[in-house]
């Protein structure tokens, strides 16, 4: 695994990368695939509150470890323009998608 921008945040770092990896395998199960939309959609809803429980502390405390990281590295407006030039959107259902 890599190393943290910060060096003090690495082991948190390793840390949330294994959470998110084994979590990660967990939502990419192919049997969701084989749902039919409610049941996936409330299966993926799950998995979101997974996350939640068993990532999503570790993930606060990595981001506020890096607090001001991204500042002192001048990252932070590249990050910013990211998000805009490509915003992280809600996925659609296949409803919207037919």
């Amino acid at each position: 695994m890599a190393h943290s921008l910060k060096p003090e945040c690495t082991p948190l770092k390793h840390k949330y990368d294994a959470c998110f990896n084994a979590w990660f395998e967990g939502y990419l199960s192919p049997v969701l695939a084989d749902q039919a939309e409610p049941d996936r959609t409330r299966a993926l809803q799950e998995k979101r509150e997974e996350y939640d429980r068993t990532c999503g502390k570790v993930w606060e405390a990595y981001r506020g470890c890096l607090s001001g990281a991204l500042t002192q590295k001048g990252l932070d407006d590249l990050l910013q323009q990211a998000r805009e030039e490509n915003p992280l959107l809600e996925p659609e259902s296949a409803e919207a998608r037919r």
